[in-house]
């Protein structure tokens, strides 16, 4: 629930405010953002209980308005957006806690990956990047929550979801670049059509439920959660020349899993587990196919540690893996897929923390490096510089975009 005011008006605007600037220094060279962001919100009390919330979010990216770098269509969606973030109504009724409309609502967070945060759509076009709460997209939707002692149960049922953004693909019959994190099929200079998304229509909606308990310090929770895929999956035209068309869809799935968060004294314990049924997955050595895809039941499990060795050190570790149940061997994922996390935080006088984050496969050479230093300047502004950097084969979570290597600095401003 959003700070309660004292009184029934307005409270204070808040929000932040961040510059943002990026190399990409892997060929071919170029500038990749030159961003400001403007994100205000307010909300106050109706009366009866009942609060509000009113909050959203102006981008501009001058990098598009510079050459012809990238194609026409990309800077067109990406030079300019407004989006309208959370924006609700929380009241009281019927014992339940209601909160209706534009929301953001996270069920799980592991560092640097998503597991179990199954319910919130993602703005991907940045890859994972972004920090978490501005890659997230909000869902209109309508929650319930039931509190007693220490258990806690919600419901919620999206009539109308939002989608992960992916960007626009490069037409490879012209000049020019797609977005940069475009997710492209397994296919050299594939043709792809405008993505297909489910139309409004209460058979294409979102359903979760989630119960947690905390009890003797283990905090344990478990869910299901049916929905319309965020991410597309590319649907392959029957092959009848070498050149590939794919069609980016949307399918049903659901998903059960749960989470646990125990402090061990000196040690926080933290795991998450998603079975999912109902993914597709493209086929890359099947060409006879009529789609190009498979179902593939998954699980998703990770299990991570976060400790303090000193007052300024911060040190988290996490193990995942992702299992392939009926592995189909023409998929580029091997049946068990695993990896790693590490991140490492320490803070210096002045106001200067650095940290570092590793993100690597257990499978195959395919990783994410990402060390960042910030400096809290002045009171409610802080100065970032970083890099990104990724290395792998083409078909590797994290090869794919080596030639998305890049340095930034950023400036934000909290108010």
């Amino acid at each position: 629930m959003p700070p309660t005011s004292r009184r029934s008006g307005l409270v204070d605007l808040q929000g932040f405010f961040q510059t943002e600037l990026a190399y990409t220094y892997s060929d071919p060279a170029h500038w990749s953002k030159e961003e400001g962001r403007l994100e205000l919100g307010n909300h106050g009390l109706l009366g009866q209980g009942m609060q509000w919330k009113l909050s959203g979010r102006l981008d501009y990216n001058a990098v598009y308005e510079q050459g012809n770098f990238y194609q026409q269509g990309v800077r067109d969606i990406q030079k300019a957006e407004f989006q309208l973030r959370e924006t609700y109504l929380d009241l009281a009724a019927a014992g339940l806690d209601w909160r209706l409309g534009r929301q953001q609502i996270v069920w799980g967070e592991m560092v640097g990956l998503f597991f179990a945060d199954v319910v919130s759509a993602k703005d991907l076009r940045e890859f994972v990047l972004p920090d978490f709460q501005v890659l997230r997209i909000p869902q209109w939707a309508a929650r319930a929550e039931y509190f007693k002692s220490d258990f806690h149960a919600e419901m919620i049922w999206i009539p109308f979801p939002s989608y992960d953004r992916i960007g626009r693909p490069k037409d490879f019959s012209q000049s020019g670049s797609g977005s940069d994190f475009y997710p492209y099929p397994p296919a050299l200079a594939p043709v792809i059509r405008d993505e297909v998304k489910p139309s409004a229509s209460p058979n294409h909606g979102n359903f979760g439920i989630r119960v947690s308990q905390l009890t003797n310090g283990w905090d344990m929770s478990g869910f299901y959660y049916t929905s319309m895929a965020g991410s597309p999956t590319f649907y392959r035209d029957p092959v009848v020349s070498p050149v590939l068309t794919f069609t980016p869809r949307h399918d049903r799935i659901w998903q059960l899993g749960g989470t646990l968060g125990k402090d061990l004294d000196d040690v926080v314990l933290k795991a998450e587990a998603v079975y999912s049924s109902g993914r597709r997955f493209n086929l890359v050595t099947d060409m006879t196919d009529a789609d190009g895809v498979v179902r593939q039941n998954t699980l998703d499990w990770a299990v991570g540690l976060d400790f303090n060795p000193s007052s300024d050190t911060r040190v988290n570790t996490q193990l995942f893996q992702r299992y392939f149940f009926e592995h189909n061997p023409d998929i580029i994922p091997a049946k068990t897929e695993n990896g790693f996390t590490l991140l490492v935080s320490h803070n210096f006088p002045d106001n200067w923390k650095t940290e570092v984050l590793l993100v690597r496969s257990l499978n195959r050479s395919d990783w994410m490096l990402r060390p960042k230093a910030s400096w809290g300047f002045q009171p409610n502004w802080k100065l970032t510089l970083g890099i990104d950097a990724f290395h792998g084969p083409s078909t590797g979570l994290f090869g794919q975009y080596d030639a998305q290597n890049r340095a930034y600095t950023e400036i934000r401003r909290d108010f």
